[in-house]
């Protein structure tokens, strides 16, 4: 079986947040399923900076007017999964962010950045590269690949199955439908309505329309967006497409992320013996300048500060934290007024509040090893990965019983210590009393020791690994494409044919 996983960012390649953590471990696992898998992304500096073994393989002729793009394969770090990458300087090779620039506003021209990596994956989904290599399966991600199904849906002749993954649906890639003739789209597209969005192409709305199997991130929150609370505008399309709509749950990379080999880290554990847990905390205190204290509780918040993650809560329940003589860790960014609140709220509550406004993967790690409880709630959660990791370390999370965070962690309560399935703490209602309410109880949890040390030895049991979900998605492309086409003459992966293929695509 082989697959085209298609989308806007891999770690370490580029991220942004889980899309990346996911477009590597699951392509990771699925190389262990026996799927010939392979990745296509932007060539972004950063990319083209860190990809092992590249090489140019192909010169795209012009498509959508861009002439200057070039396709580099080459190794995703540390795995044995290709990656074809556009190297078009004019599209991609920015300062500034993936989608954003430097001030914070979106790319004026995403609409064609996105549409030119659709358009360049079904170039390769039809062997129209001549590189010897087709899928029998492509799998598009979130909106940026969402114009893909739609391009497959339009060709000829036979064509390789889609799969289309919603990571969050209020991420939808909406744009003025004057762009239509610039991203290659036949206006009839729009005027059916099979790709307009109160009056806007979306993105997202035709990966929804076109695919032939849809899955989002977790059984519950595939519920949820089927209902006008959590389907942003689109849940009357997944309804009519039910049948063929499905949620699988994220998993985690259970290799980098490992308290028993974790390189980030002071000080190793593991479930067994969790004494280096402690090291990581006063080394964690250290870190963020916090007095260091073994007695009081360390919480931590690793996370983007946006109103979904309920930040603007968190930034309420400070004071709170402070009275019960907590102490507070937080790395992210995001919202720029809750930045600078956050900022303000270290400076009022000095020793007890540090705040790191910025993304930096290797604290993280440290955050989650070392942090006695992490906050991980949401208004809406697709899946969510924090919580996982924190359970992977022993860290307990609170969160809100939405999306994902329901199915991945158990509520502490007398039934649940009794049976050994308690895993973290669980409220319901996204608001101030809720959220303190659940992280009283963890805090009255954690002072009794012994109950504390089973809650942790019961989370870091659990299994989050990408084993069983990869497994699915196996299923759903053997299900989808069923025999394998015959393999083709050349492959990508000899160096020879490689390195003979600078080959011209038809546009």
């Amino acid at each position: 079986m082989r697959v085209l996983f298609v989308t806007s960012e891999v770690c370490s390649l580029a991220k942004t947040g889980g899309l990346a953590d996911v477009s590597r471990a699951l392509p990771i696992a699925l190389k262990k399923q026996d799927i010939d898998v392979r990745l296509l992304l932007p060539g972004y500096p950063s990319a083209l900076a860190q990809i092992e073994r590249p090489r140019t393989v192909a010169r795209l002729a012009p498509l959508l007017g861009i002439s200057d793009a070039t396709l580099v394969a080459g190794r995703l770090p540390n795995s044995d999964v290709p990656v074809f990458l556009i190297d078009s300087p004019s599209l991609y090779r920015r300062e500034g962010g993936l989608y954003q620039c430097g001030d914070g506003q979106e790319w004026p021209d995403n609409a064609l950045r996105f549409a030119f990596l659709s358009h360049v994956g079904a170039e390769l989904a039809m062997e129209r590269t001549r590189l010897g290599w087709q899928p029998d399966v492509v799998h598009a991600n979130d909106w940026h690949t969402g114009l893909l199904p739609l391009l497959l849906s339009l060709e000829s002749g036979a064509r390789p199955k889609t799969v289309f993954t919603v990571h969050n649906m209020a991420f939808q890639g909406n744009f003025s439908p004057e762009i239509l003739p610039a991203i290659g789209v036949p206006a009839d597209c729009f005027l059916s309505g099979d790709i307009e969005y109160y009056g806007q192409a979306s993105f997202l709305k035709a990966g929804l329309r076109y695919g032939d199997r849809l899955t989002t991130v977790s059984p519950t929150y595939a519920k949820e967006v089927i209902t006008p609370e959590f389907g942003c505008g689109l849940d009357g399309l997944l309804r009519t497409r039910s049948i063929s709509f499905s949620g699988i749950l994220n998993g985690i990379d259970d290799a980098s992320w490992d308290p028993a080999s974790d390189p980030y880290l002071p000080h190793l554990f593991r479930a067994g013996d969790i004494a280096g847990k402690k090291i990581c905390k006063a080394e964690l205190q250290r870190e963020f300048g916090l007095p260091v204290r073994a007695d009081v509780p360390l919480i931590g918040f690793v996370s983007r500060l946006t109103h979904q993650k309920m930040a603007d809560v968190i930034l309420d329940a400070l004071p709170r934290i402070v009275e019960w003589d907590a102490q507070f860790v937080l790395l992210g960014q995001g919202n720029p007024e809750l930045e600078k609140a956050f900022a303000i709220a270290e400076a009022n509550h000095a020793g007890h509040v540090s705040a790191h406004v910025a993304y930096d993967e290797a604290l993280a790690h440290r955050l989650q090893a070392g942090s006695d409880i992490l906050l991980a709630p949401a208004r809406y959660e697709p899946c969510g990965l924090t919580q996982l990791y924190a359970l992977r370390y022993g860290t307990l999370p609170v969160v809100r019983r939405t999306g994902g965070l329901a199915d991945t962690v158990v509520d502490t309560n007398a039934a649940t210590i009794i049976d050994r399935t308690a895993t973290g703490f669980v409220f319901d209602n996204a608001n101030l009393i809720s959220l303190i309410t659940a992280l009283d109880r963890a805090l009255t949890c954690y002072r009794e020791p012994l109950i504390w040390r089973r809650l942790q030895a019961q989370a870091m049991r659990q299994d989050f690994s990408w084993r069983n979900s990869a497994a699915q998605y196996a299923a759903y492309y053997n299900d989808l494409a069923g025999a394998p086409a015959p393999r083709l003459r050349y492959d990508v992966r000899s160096e020879d044919s490689a390195l003979q293929s600078v080959r011209q695509v038809a546009s």
